[in-house]
C-alpha cells in the first residue's frame, strides 16, 4: 500500500527525484515487491520522467516477461519525454518478444518515428498496424496522418485522412499543419474551410497552423476571422498563438495591428519579440524595430541568433548602417553568439544597399577561411546592380556562377547589370549561356485575397473568368498613368525584345494584373494587398505610385524582400529596396 502511495506522488521533472527513486527501487527489492509489473511499470515511467533513460533501460532489462501494458507505457513515456530512439528500441523488443502491441503503443512509436524522420521505419510500422488489425482505429489513424505529414508524405497522409470514418481534431490539425509547413498554404486554408463546415471544435494548434498559412498567402481576411474567433470564444492568447497572430498581421501588411497583439499578450518569449521586430523591419520601419530591440534588452529575454537576423535585416531595409554594425558586433561581444551565414548575408546586404560596396566586398573577403556562401555573393551582386557597378558586378558574378551554375536568377541579374551599362553584346552572351544550360527565368506570380478567397495571377495571365474586364481596366489605368508622367522602365524585361514588345510585357506583369483585379472587386477606399513571389521590378514600382494617386487608394505589395506601401504617389521604401 505504501509502495503505491509513493509511486503516485507527483515528481518534478528533474534529477532531484532520482535518488529517492533509487532508494525506493532498493526498497522494492528488499521487500520482495520487485516482481509486481504494476509497480515496475510505474517506476519505469518515473525514471523516464526524471530524464534518467539509463536507469529506465537498466530496470527494463531486469524484468523477465514484460506485458503489453508495460511495453506500451514505456514506449509512450520515452516518446513523451523525447527519447524517440529508445521508444523505437522498446517497440522492436516488444515485437521481437511476440507481445501484442496496443493502439497506445502504435500511436506513440509513430510519433517517435516522425521525430527522427524515420520514414522507412514508419512505413514498416504502418504494415504492422494493418497486420494487427488496427487499420480503422481512430487514434492510430490520427498517428499515421501526423507521421506522414511531418515526414512530408502529404499524399499518403491525405489518403489515410480521407479514409477515416471519424476525424479527431488531432487528425485535422496534423493534415493542416503538414500542408502549411511544406508550403501548400492554399491546401491548408481549403482544408480548414472543410473543418469549419464539419463542425469539429478548433483548438489553439489549429489556429497556429492556419495563421501561418495566412501569412504565406497574405490572406488577412481569414486571419482577422481567426483573431475574432479567438476573442469571441475566450481562448487564451498564449505565447505561441500570440506570436502566430503577430506574424500573420505583419506579413499581411498591418504592422500596427501586429503591435496591438504584441502589447496585449500577458507573456512574451524570444519568438514573440523577434516576430514584432521582424515585422517592423520588413515594412521599412527600422527605427521602430531598433527601439523594440533596445526595449527587449531591458525587459525581455536575451536575443538569439534569429533575433539578430531580424535586427540586421531591419537596418538593411532602413539604411541604418551604424546601428547594424553595432548590433553585429554585440552578437559576439555581449551575447556570445557566433555569426552564421544568414548574419553575414544581412551585413553584406545592408552595406551594399547603402552604397558601401567596397566595405561589403571586404566583408566577403574576410570570410575566406570559411568561404562566403552563395547567398552572400547574391546579395553583393544585387547591390552592384542597384548601384550600377559593372566591373565589380562581373567579378562577383564569376564567383556566384562558379558556385551555383544552375540558378537562372544569377544570370538574369548579370544580364541586367550589362544592360544598364549599355553592354548589349554581353547581354546576348549571358542569354546564350542560359539557353545552352536549358535555364529559364523563374516565373513570377502575385496573389490577392478578396472575401477570404485567394486569386493568383502570372504575367500575361488570361485564365481568369473576368480577364477582359481586368485587362481593359488595367489599360485605362496605364493610359492615365502615362498622362500623369509615368514612363515605362524597359530594363525590367529581357533585352532581346523590341521596344513595343517590352512595353506590352511590362504592362501585364502579375502584380499589375492583381492590383487591377483588386481595385475592381473592392470598395473605394479599401487597401489592396498583393503578395509576389519575386522581387518587385522597377517598372511596377514606378507605375504603382501613379496608380495609387489615380485611384486614391493605398496599395501594399509584399515581395520577396520587403513590403512596399504605395500611397499618394510615393512608396514607404523611399525607393530604397
Amino acid at each position: 500500500m505504501a509502495s503505491k502511495y509513493f509511486l503516485n506522488r507527483r515528481f518534478s521533472l528533474s534529477n532531484s527525484c532520482l535518488k529517492p527513486l533509487q532508494q525506493f527501487h532498493a526498497h522494492l527489492i528488499v521487500s520482495n515487491s520487485h516482481q509486481s509489473l504494476y509497480l515496475l511499470t510505474k517506476l519505469l515511467t518515473l525514471y523516464c520522467t526524471t530524464g534518467s533513460i539509463k536507469h529506465t533501460h537498466q530496470l527494463f532489462l531486469t524484468i523477465p516477461s514484460p506485458d503489453s501494458f508495460l511495453y506500451s507505457t514505456l514506449i509512450n513515456s520515452t516518446t513523451k519525454f523525447h527519447f524517440p530512439l529508445h521508444s523505437i528500441y522498446f517497440y522492436h523488443r516488444m515485437i521481437s518478444s511476440c507481445v501484442w502491441p496496443s493502439s497506445y503503443a502504435f500511436s506513440a512509436v509513430l510519433k517517435a518515428c516522425a521525430e527522427v524522420s524515420g520514414l522507412l521505419l514508419g512505413r514498416v510500422i504502418h504494415c504492422h498496424v494493418l497486420a494487427f488489425g488496427y487499420g480503422l482505429n481512430v487514434f492510430v489513424q490520427a498517428g499515421l496522418v501526423s507521421f506522414y505529414a511531418k515526414c512530408g508524405e502529404l499524399g499518403v497522409a491525405r489518403k489515410v485522412f480521407d479514409g477515416m470514418l471519424v476525424r479527431s481534431v488531432v487528425a485535422w490539425n496534423s493534415m493542416i499543419s503538414g500542408y502549411e509547413q511544406y508550403g501548400y498554404a492554399n491546401e491548408a486554408v481549403g482544408l480548414f474551410g472543410r473543418m469549419r463546415d464539419s463542425g469539429v471544435e478548433f483548438d489553439s494548434a489549429t489556429f497556429v497552423s492556419v495563421l501561418s498559412a495566412c501569412s504565406q498567402l497574405g490572406a488577412i481576411g481569414l486571419g482577422c476571422w481567426v483573431h475574432e474567433y479567438v476573442r469571441n470564444h475566450g481562448l487564451y492568447l498564449n505565447v505561441v498563438l500570440g506570436t502566430a497572430l503577430i506574424n500573420m498581421y505583419a506579413k499581411c501588411g498591418n504592422v500596427s495591428k501586429a503591435r496591438e497583439v504584441f502589447d496585449s499578450m500577458e507573456e512574451h518569449n524570444v519568438a514573440s519579440w523577434t516576430a514584432i521586430i521582424s515585422g517592423y523591419g520588413m515594412h521599412g520601419h527600422g527605427k521602430e524595430a531598433m527601439e523594440l530591440f533596445k526595449l527587449m534588452k531591458f525587459r525581455g529575454p536575451p536575443p538569439n541568433s534569429v533575433t539578430f537576423i531580424a535586427v540586421l535585416s531591419a537596418c538593411a531595409h532602413a539604411g541604418l548602417v551604424q546601428q547594424g554594425r553595432e548590433a553585429f558586433a554585440a552578437m559576439t561581444r555581449d551575447h556570445g553568439l557566433v555569426p552564421k551565414m544568414e548574419h553575414h548575408v544581412a551585413m553584406v546586404d545592408m552595406l551594399g544597399r547603402a552604397g558601401l560596396l567596397d566595405e561589403a566586398f571586404q566583408h566577403l573577403k574576410d570570410l575566406d577561411s570559411v568561404g562566403p556562401a552563395p547567398a552572400m555573393w547574391t546579395a553583393m551582386l544585387g547591390a552592384c546592380k542597384m548601384h550600377k557597378n559593372v566591373n565589380l558586378g562581373v567579378q562577383v558574378a564569376e564567383h556566384l556562377l562558379a558556385a551555383e551554375p544552375e540558378i537562372s536568377g544569377h544570370y538574369v541579374l548579370l544580364s541586367n547589370i550589362y544592360a544598364m551599362a549599355g553592354r548589349t553584346d554581353r547581354v546576348e552572351v549571358v542569354r546564350n549561356m542560359m539557353i545552352q544550360k536549358g535555364l529559364k527565368k523563374q516565373v513570377g506570380y502575385s496573389t490577392v485575397e478578396i472575401d477570404q478567397k485567394t486569386y493568383l495571377f502570372s504575367m500575361g495571365d488570361k485564365s481568369h473568368v473576368e480577364t477582359t474586364a481586368i485587362y481593359q481596366f488595367l489599360d485605362e489605368l496605364m493610359q492615365q498613368s502615362r498622362a500623369a508622367g509615368y514612363v515605362p522602365v524597359s530594363e525590367s524585361v529581357m533585352h532581346e525584345l523590341e521596344e513595343e514588345e517590352r512595353e506590352y510585357a511590362l504592362r501585364y506583369h502579375s502584380e499589375k494584373l492583381a492590383v487591377a483585379f483588386g481595385l475592381l472587386k473592392t470598395k473605394q477606399g479599401m487597401t489592396i494587398t498583393i503578395v509576389k513571389n519575386l522581387r518587385m521590378c522597377e517598372d511596377c514600382h514606378a507605375a504603382l505610385k501613379f496608380i495609387s494617386v489615380i485611384c486614391s487608394r493605398e496599395i501594399i505589395i509584399r515581395d520577396k524582400l520587403r513590403f512596399h506601401h504605395f500611397q499618394n504617389g510615393s512608396c514607404s521604401c523611399m525607393d530604397y529596396w
